[in-house]
C-alpha cells in the first residue's frame, strides 16, 4: 500500500495546488490513500467547513490538524460530524471532534490515522506520548498499519516520539513548522520517519505569509495582519510504502515539487 500524505497545506495558494495538481500527483505515483494537513487551509490561519468539504470531495481521504483547528469557530460543530477531519487526539476529553480514523482504503487495507500535538513551545495539554500509545494499542486491535501526524514545534519531540513507536506504527510524520527537513528514513524496528512534511504553499515567503509583513512584526513588534504570499508555489510531502500484513514501512521518499499555475 503507497501512502501519499501532503504537508500543511497554506491559504488559499496551497488550495489551487492541490484543485489543479492533486490527481495528476497521485496517478503519477500510484497512492492509494491520501493524507493532507489542512490547518492553516483558510487565509493561512485554521480552516472553515466548506473548505473542509471541497478536501474531502476531492481524492483526499483524511484531513489532520493541529493547534489552529481552533481559530474558525465555524469549524467546532462540524469537528463534532465529520470523522474525516481530525484534531490532535491528545486535547482534553470533552474537546469536540476526534483525533483518530480507522477506515478501509480504495484499495482494500484497513488503515488508522492518529493526529497528535507536542507540548515543547507549545499548550500543555494531555500528554502525546501517554495518550499516543493507548490509541495505537486501540488501533492494532484492527489494523497494524497506522500512519501518525505529530504536529509540533520541537524537532526533538518529534524524533523522540519516532523512536517511541518505532516498530508500533507504520509511519511518524512531523507538521507545523512549515519547513521540511532531509531526514526521511526507515527507523530500525520498520516506522517511516521525517521530523516535518513541510509546506504547500508559497515558499517565497516567511513560513507562508508575505515577507514583509511577517518582517514587520518582527522588526516593531507592533500587531499585523499577516496574509499568504504567492510566488514559488510547492508541493511538499511524502509517498510511503506500507507492508500491509505487517503494517511495516518499506519506504518513504520525501516530495518538494514546484509548481506554476
Amino acid at each position: 500500500m503507497r501512502t501519499l500524505f501532503i504537508g500543511d497545506v497554506f491559504g488559499k495558494p496551497g488550495r489551487r495546488l492541490l484543485q489543479e495538481k492533486l490527481h495528476s500527483l497521485i496517478q503519477e505515483y500510484r497512492a492509494d490513500f491520501c493524507i493532507a494537513n489542512i490547518e492553516n487551509a483558510a487565509g493561512g490561519f485554521g480552516i472553515t467547513p466548506q473548505i473542509a468539504d471541497e478536501f474531502l470531495r476531492s481524492e483526499i481521504d483524511i484531513l489532520t490538524s493541529g493547534n489552529h483547528i481552533w481559530d474558525k469557530r465555524a469549524i467546532l460543530p462540524y469537528l463534532a460530524e465529520q470523522p474525516r477531519l481530525l484534531r490532535p487526539h491528545n486535547y482534553p476529553n470533552g474537546t469536540p471532534g476526534t483525533g483518530l480514523y480507522i477506515g478501509d482504503t480504495n484499495c482494500g487495507v484497513r488503515v488508522g490515522v492518529l493526529n497528535l500535538q507536542g507540548r515543547v513551545f507549545m499548550a500543555s495539554i494531555d500528554c502525546p506520548f501517554v495518550s499516543g500509545l493507548a490509541a495505537i494499542e486501540q488501533i492494532r486491535r484492527q489494523t497494524p498499519v497506522i500512519i501518525v501526524d505529530f504536529h509540533a514545534e520541537a524537532t526533538s519531540e518529534k524524533q523522540a516520539f519516532g523512536w517511541y513507536v518505532d516498530g508500533r506504527v507504520s509511519a511518524v510524520v512531523g507538521t507545523h513548522t512549515h519547513v521540511q527537513t532531509a531526514d526521511e528514513r526507515l527507523l530500525p524496528r520498520g516506522t517511516a520517519f521525517i521530523t516535518d512534511l513541510g509546506m504547500t504553499g508559497p515558499h517565497d515567503s516567511v513560513i507562508g505569509s508575505v515577507p514583509d509583513l511577517a518582517l514587520d512584526r518582527f522588526l516593531r513588534q507592533m500587531p499585523v495582519r499577516l496574509e499568504p504570499a504567492s510566488g514559488n508555489l510547492r508541493i511538499c510531502g511524502v509517498l510511503i510504502d506500507i507492508d500491509e500484513s505487517t503494517g511495516r514501512a518499506l519506504g518513504i521518499q520525501r516530495l518538494n515539487l514546484p509548481f506554476t499555475l
